[in-house]
């Protein structure tokens, strides 16, 4: 000012520090977003008015992150803007369209707490069903790993020690043993070939694993796998009916809510479905129609749906499908978990009991050629 310059714009300078803790910003999850919906519709729900629920949610919650969003949120809202487009104007996008989408319904509506306690039921159904997922896999992916290392184990660090010992008795080792010899020899380049590639495709993953291109291919594949397609495709379904069912009960359009669904059920194959049911319903058809032509919808969804169309409750009728299904993926986990469990235990115990016996079959001709 002192120079005769007026200043047009004002940023606040971030010291190198400030940029690399911003790096490191703690991710929010959808169980904190379940979280923050059902204490904001308790809030206004007791008579809280927005603000004031905010300012008490945004010093309260618990991830710093979300803590932070919540202070712009509300700074927003002071400014003048709703609720929806406060979180939709947030640059990190931590809340999803089908959270924006509800809020706006909910404001629209004058049934914000009602909007935001689906909301809170709707995040807390997919943690749960997340959890569910998580605990099947987690018992063979470990025995696995294990499975695994000692794998590597035994071929880096006690296969050399047997080979040195062998060659100092002399004589011709038996085939088994002579090729587990033969692989601890190529562990040497094979270990960290497996880890530079391990490295850079999870690095290729994180960047391009959720592009349209690699989802264009994966996702089909992963429907078509033999045992766990059906578990996929159940979980799909279930995110489906749950999530349409939440938004048309809040009163968001039809055309609207099939295009935000389409985002949300983790399927190409069933956003590509709802894009021909998008098209039907524009020109004034049925949803069920279009959902009979992709073979992703079994019978009895397409008729639920159906049903739902000709008595006009759509909404009840897919949150019916969405228990049907949640209640299908517990069952189809628990018996997986069940079917893996001895699967894996007999998997380890041939990699591994194989490899102690190829070791140890030259010990029986030990003594014929020490003599």
């Amino acid at each position: 000012m002192a120079m005769g310059y007026i200043p047009l714009e004002v940023k606040e300078a971030g010291t190198g520090l400030q940029k690399e803790l911003s790096l490191g910003r703690k991710r929010v999850k959808m169980k904190d977003l379940a979280v923050f919906a059902r204490q904001l519709a308790t809030m206004i729900d007791a008579g809280l008015t927005l603000l004031r629920a905010l300012s008490i949610l945004a010093e309260q919650v618990e991830n710093p992150s979300l803590r932070e969003v919540l202070s712009k949120v509300k700074t927003d809202v002071e400014g003048g803007h709703s609720l929806s487009s406060a979180f939709a104007n947030d640059e990190h996008h931590t809340f999803p369209p089908f959270m924006i989408s509800m809020t706006k319904a909910g404001e629209a509506g004058g049934f914000l707490d009602v909007a935001m306690r689906e909301l809170a039921d709707s995040f807390e159904a997919e943690v749960k069903l997340r959890s569910k997922i998580k605990a099947a896999m987690t018992y063979p992916v470990v025995v696995f790993v294990m499975a695994i290392l000692m794998c590597l184990g035994m071929l880096l660090f006690i296969v050399p020690i047997f080979e040195g010992m062998f060659e100092d008795l002399g004589g011709t080792l038996p085939l088994p043993t002579r090729f587990l010899v033969f692989l601890s020899g190529l562990m040497g380049y094979i270990v960290p070939a497996l880890v530079v590639s391990g490295v850079g495709f999870t690095l290729w993953w994180r960047k391009h694993g959720t592009s349209p291109k690699v989802r264009n291919v994966v996702d089909p594949l992963k429907l078509k796998l033999p045992v766990f397609g059906s578990l996929f495709r159940k979980i799909a379904l279930t995110r489906f009916a749950r999530n349409l069912s939440t938004l048309l009960a809040a009163g968001v359009p039809i055309l609207s809510a099939l295009d935000i669904v389409g985002e949300t059920t983790g399927s190409v194959v069933i956003t590509r479905a709802l894009e021909d049911v998008r098209v039907s319903v524009s020109s004034g058809d049925s949803i069920s129609g279009p959902l009979a032509k992709h073979d992703v919808f079994p019978p009895m969804v397409v008729q639920m749906i159906a049903s739902g169309e000709e008595t006009g409750a759509v909404d009840s009728m897919l949150r019916k499908i969405a228990q049907f299904y949640d209640e299908e993926v517990e069952s189809t986990t628990e018996a997986l978990t069940s079917l893996i469990e001895p699967l894996m235990i007999a998997f380890l115990g041939v990699i591994v009991g194989g490899m102690i016996i190829a070791l140890y079959m030259p010990i029986f001709t030990i003594f014929d050629l020490i003599e």
